[in-house]
């Protein structure tokens, strides 16, 4: 019987994707590691790549279907000795639902990595660096296996969890079964474990919110004065993480105003003298937001207890380094980039690295290493003109800091009133982790830095 390929979960919530493009087409070849299609995620586009070898018999979902399921049949590979006639009603009869990775709840969401940087994946598993290999088993609970595989050691009653996977990434693939079935090296397979006891239901999933419904909300405004525009896949990962953020985070905010003028000054000073390459363009240029990054990383180090994260079991505090991610607005939605080891880099480095980052962003060109991690973010609408908000804080970051517009207003020095430059910004902060104290440390820690930016260079 054909081999489905399956539309392949690229990370741990990931429910639906697009499948961008083909890379192969019916009556194509292809061996394990080969990459067959591209797929797109609410992030950005990564690689596929094929987990057995055999002929590409039928494409089942054409380039650019959206929204197609995880695990849902995108193609049928023909084994050995088969051809077009056991096609047949292959397609028809869809494989169960392999189950999803299973993957810590600190983890925050994944997904993608484009062209020649791009991440690739199994056709039938999870997400993995094309120069990171995987392991084919996670802690005795899944077996990274092809379909295939798992059918011919299950008609050869043998235990797949005790083969080797060759395959990328640790895979078990046809080959691995059939030398095992050949040595006699795995043993018998084991029967299914009895089901849970009674009385040992499941969690009931949380009942959805109360609310209107489509129709309801439609039939309040009059037909022709809107339009609608469907959620694509960023937008309802937006929506899905934020709700259960602001639902089961507790959060609380802190507030300071910090005086920018040294600020500006240095970085007026860094930037004119910053050297330039034969066409004159300078080696970098300093934005505000490169202090504040450089900042709050310096800051969280000063205050290692809140460069942490919640999981159900422990606090998880980061050492070796603060990553800091940062707010980037896409067309589309939002992602985050993570500077890794802020509190060690130049700013000059933080500047350039930023400016790359946000440049893949938007071109969805992102690798998950590049925007997973981290204990705290960075949002910056100061540009926009917004003197100060609140941010949400993305799971499974501990804390993020809103940073505002800086801008002249009266302060009092020495007792009399002055003008300077000033700057609101407000930390969220995740109770569970940091309380209000820690948080405050982190913050009265991040204002000296900022008021008096020299801090920044030792």
């Amino acid at each position: 019987m054909p081999t489905p390929i399956l539309m392949p979960a690229l990370s741990p919530t990931m429910e639906a994707g697009t499948l961008a493009k083909w890379l192969v087409k019916e009556g194509d070849t292809v061996s394990s590691g080969d990459v067959i299609a591209e797929i797109e995620t609410d992030k950005a586009t990564m690689e596929v790549e094929a987990v057995d070898e055999g002929v590409v018999g039928k494409i089942l979902v054409g380039e650019g279907t959206a929204d197609v399921p995880v695990n849902e049949p995108i193609a049928l590979l023909l084994g050995e000795g088969e051809d077009a006639k056991d096609l047949d009603g292959a397609a028809a009869s869809k494989p169960a639902k392999a189950e999803a990775p299973k993957e810590s709840a600190a983890k925050e969401e994944t997904a993608p990595g484009g062209a020649a940087d791009a991440t690739r994946t199994s056709a039938n598993g999870a997400a993995a660096p094309a120069s990171a290999p995987s392991p084919a088993k996670s802690s005795g609970e899944r077996v990274f296996a092809s379909p295939l595989a798992k059918r011919i050691a299950e008609e050869a009653g043998l235990d797949i969890s005790a083969i080797d996977g060759t395959g990328p990434h640790g895979r078990i693939v046809k080959r691995d079964v059939e030398e095992a079935k050949a040595s006699g090296g795995a043993k018998a397979a084991k029967p299914e474990a009895a089901p849970a006891a009674a009385g040992k239901a499941p969690a009931a999933a949380a009942a959805a919110p109360a609310g209107m419904s489509d129709d309801q909300i439609r039939a309040m405004y009059e037909a022709g004065t809107y339009r609608e525009i469907p959620h694509d896949g960023m937008r309802k990962t937006i929506a899905r993480r934020l709700t259960e953020s602001k639902q089961t985070v507790p959060h609380f905010y802190l507030t300071v105003d910090v005086e920018l003028d040294a600020l500006l000054k240095v970085r007026g000073e860094l930037n004119a003298a910053a050297p330039t390459d034969e066409n004159g363009k300078p080696a970098y240029k300093l934005s505000v937001n490169d202090f504040v990054i450089k900042a709050m990383g310096l800051a969280l180090k000063a205050v290692p207890m809140a460069n942490a994260t919640y999981t159900s079991t422990a606090r998880l505090v980061h050492e070796g380094g603060v990553d800091v991610g940062v707010a980037v607005a896409i067309p589309d939605g939002l992602i985050t980039p993570v500077v890794r080891k802020a509190d060690q880099k130049t700013l000059s480095t933080i500047s350039n690295e930023m400016k790359d980052l946000a440049k893949r962003a938007r071109d969805k060109k992102l690798q998950p290493s590049e925007y997973q991690g981290g204990a705290t973010a960075v949002s910056n609408l100061g540009m926009f003109g917004i003197k100060d908000f609140a941010a949400v804080i993305n799971p499974p970051h501990g804390s993020i800091l809103a940073v505002g517009e800086g801008s002249p207003r009266p302060v009092v020095k020495d007792g009399a009133l002055a003008i300077a430059t000033v700057m609101t910004v407000t930390l969220s902060v995740d109770h569970r982790v940091v309380d209000g104290a820690l948080g405050a440390e982190v913050l009265q820690s991040f204002k000296a830095l900022i008021e008096s930016p020299m801090r920044l260079f030792v």
